[in-house]
């Protein structure tokens, strides 16, 4: 959507400047610093409300109308929910990324009425950058998935505590028997025995919380399964495309589409490869290029899955029996991209580890490139859902 104060026409350009106001919001869980900056240079304090819509909707009302308004506030632990407030009230809103927010190298006063100033000052000087804005879909399906992430770490932790715990008594598995199987969990309930009732109490709750964990994960992960089932069609459609590529199963598919939202906004390969915070930092100066390790500002959700699946790239290219019941129903571009994926990563991996890269430096450089795949198989989707879609009009 055009932006009011960017239009080009010059017979009109000084009533914008003097209609369009830019609201800076310092958002708290209970409290909102508000403050104004005009396109003449003043900045004024409004002072602090109330984080409740009827108090947001009186802050408007005092210093709109809604139409002329464009206001900011920083990504935070309070979410979208003032987005979507100021948006029923017909303001123009943007969340920016905290990190990316200029900082006076000399300013060491920090108060809720400086922030809301610098931001007020920097949405109106065009220095602030602004955060993807999930939909309804997209943002119940991201707090479904990092809900089964926050599920297996709680099994992995309730897991080291039981492992360690038989650990100290001494109590080995059987060689030849997996951790964590449904053997091995078996074995711990009925070849385990203490003598001492304090310590049959802390086996029992051990194995408890590793039982109930495990409940909680299969839940979560049958979840997932229905939310995908009842998402918007051009959503399952990536999903499902972006399981063509090796590595990628479908929470893992899952995650990239919540983080993401549509691929397609992005221009370039390049910008999603930056927006992972999968590139290499920079400190150049006139003849002098200094590059050190990526600069991982990005969304860490998505670089932890893209890593994750870059290890499955050591192995030399193939499709087996899973990867073809994935694939099958996709294009033949889809496929023919995740085929060259295969060949391309393997070799890079060979290649890096070749010239003695540590296994961890070559799977960040192999995720780097994943990424490229991932948006094009996600781009590729996307614009044949578009030209669908038109032809059904």
């Amino acid at each position: 959507m055009e932006k009011p104060w960017r239009r080009a026409t010059c017979e009109r350009e000084p009533v914008v400047k003097k209609t369009i106001r830019f609201l800076g919001l310092d958002v708290h869980a209970e409290t909102i610093a508000a403050a104004v900056a005009t396109a003449d240079g003043d900045v004024r304090f409004l002072g602090t409300v109330p984080n409740r819509l009827e108090a947001i909707r009186r802050l408007i009302r005092k210093v709109g109308p809604a139409k002329d308004l464009v206001a900011c506030y920083e990504a935070g632990p309070c979410g979208y929910v003032v987005y979507w407030q100021l948006a029923e009230l017909g303001v123009e809103c943007q969340v920016v990324a905290p990190t990316l927010i200029p900082v006076k190298s000399g300013d060491r006063i920090k108060t809720d009425r400086r922030d809301a100033e610098k931001l007020a000052r920097g949405l109106r000087n065009g220095d602030l950058t602004a955060v993807w804005v999930p939909d309804a879909a997209h943002e119940a399906m991201r707090d479904l998935v990092r809900a089964r992430l926050a599920a297996k770490r709680d099994q992995l932790r309730h897991r080291h505590r039981l492992g360690k715990f038989l650990l100290r008594r001494g109590c080995r598995r059987p060689d030849g028997m997996k951790a964590w199987t449904r053997t091995h969990m078996e074995w711990v309930r009925k070849a385990v025995h203490f003598e001492q009732p304090a310590q049959r109490e802390v086996l029992l709750d051990y194995v408890n919380e590793v039982d109930r964990c495990a409940e909680r994960l299969t839940r979560l992960e049958r979840a997932i399964d229905d939310a995908v089932a009842q998402a918007p069609e051009p959503m399952r459609d990536v999903v499902k495309a972006l399981q063509a590529l090796r590595g990628v199963a479908k929470v893992t598919a899952v995650t990239i589409v919540a983080e993401l939202g549509q691929l397609s906004r992005f221009a370039r390969a390049a910008q999603l490869m930056a927006y992972g915070g999968m590139v290499s930092r920079e400190h150049s100066s006139g003849d002098t290029v200094r590059r050190g390790a990526i600069t991982k500002t990005g969304n860490a959700h998505l670089r932890r899955v893209i890593v994750e699946a870059s290890w499955s790239y050591r192995h030399p290219p193939g499709k087996s029996a899973l990867i073809r019941k994935r694939q099958e129903g996709l294009s033949d571009e889809v496929k023919a991209i995740a085929w060259k994926a295969q060949h391309r990563l393997h070799k890079r991996y060979g290649a890096l580890l070749g010239k003695g890269k540590s296994k961890q430096q070559v799977v960040t450089a192999v995720a780097r490139e994943l990424l490229g795949f991932v948006w094009a198989i996600g781009v590729n989707v996307e614009r044949g859902s578009s030209s669908d879609d038109r032809r059904a009009a």
